[in-house]
């Protein structure tokens, strides 16, 4: 399986140039069953980044353009009455593809955003008063612009916290650059794109991840770390419980991409950032640099040999 995982990761790394760090976490996220948040300016290779993980993973996929005037139906679908045979029939929208892009997700109104609530929590939609199951594997990938954009609407903390992971993909650096500059056209680079793994073989690895063994050890230092930011200044939000959860489930699937079967402190300290920062954040606006300062603060005041020593 780490030949799979390995193959996925040069792939995507053939398309979204200089971003290694970047194209693991958002692999990491999607191996421990999360969703994730990509923020930064546009242009960036936001779009690029979910298209490309989609087509390697084998998974069906669709865009949409989050806008001021979408409507939730717009999201999740519609069921139109059909006068033939006098019953309801259900146009499904775009959220029962496998892959989801939000793109853009804080340019649509509030309400709009909150009908991703469901789908990202529960895997179901209710329309019209029934519900219905989404595929499997089910992963949504959301971009947004910095908040100080014009047209964007903060996304409330509980969709924040749907979330497993938020990351940005920042500058390239010169080299990735240039060869950015002389990589042949987008639609020709995906034509040559294959998929790597199979859905059967994703929902395989992702019961594997789960069963990954987490020694008492890891799991006092993951709680140590959410007391810590629990008794932190008016600048944090303190971590939940599903916070801990999620850092679990990355740090497990952290572990699985660095071909071991069980959890270690410096894979929860690898994915703390991506999976607490967007958390910790009294303002959620990635793009101030994207800075870590807040998990970095966090991670500096617990020792993962002895994480508890300083609580009571």
């Amino acid at each position: 399986m780490q030949n799979l995982i390995s193959a996925v990761v040069e792939q995507v790394g053939s398309i979204v140039l200089g971003k290694p760090r970047e194209i693991r976490l958002a692999l990491a996220c999607l191996l421990a069953q999360g969703h994730i948040l990509i923020e930064d300016l546009p242009g960036m290779g936001k779009t690029t980044l979910a298209q490309v993980l989609a087509k390697t993973l084998g998974l069906s996929y669709q865009r949409t353009q989050f806008t001021s005037d979408l409507l939730p139906a717009d999201v999740t679908g519609i069921s139109i009455y059909h006068n033939e045979t006098k019953q309801f029939e259900l146009h499904k929208g775009p959220i029962f593809n496998q892959v989801v892009l939000a793109d853009e997700i804080n340019r649509a109104n509030p309400k709009t955003q909150s009908a991703l609530l469901e789908a990202m929590a529960e895997h179901q939609v209710s329309i019209d008063g029934t519900t219905y199951e989404l595929p499997s594997p089910f992963f949504v990938i959301a971009t947004q612009n910095p908040l100080s954009h014009a047209g964007t609407y903060p996304l409330p903390e509980s969709q924040l916290d749907r979330f497993m992971m938020r990351i940005s993909l920042g500058f390239p650096d010169v080299v990735a650059e240039k060869l950015i500059l002389l990589s042949e056209d987008r639609d020709r680079q995906f034509m040559h794109l294959r998929p790597c793994l199979e859905p059967g073989q994703l929902l395989a690895i992702q019961k594997k991840i789960d069963k990954l063994a987490a020694s008492d050890a890891v799991l006092d230092y993951i709680i140590a770390l959410c007391h810590v930011s629990r008794g932190q200044d008016e600048n944090f939000r303190p971590l939940s419980p599903r916070a801990g959860k999620a850092l679990l489930k990355a740090a497990k699937a952290w572990a699985f991409m660095e071909n071991r079967d069980f959890v270690h402190p410096e894979d929860v300290q690898a994915v703390f950032a991506a999976v607490c920062q967007h958390r910790l954040e009294i303002v959620s606006d990635a793009f101030s640099g994207h800075k870590e300062g807040l998990a970095l603060r966090v991670l500096e005041q617990v020792d993962p040999t002895d994480p508890l020593v300083n609580l009571s």
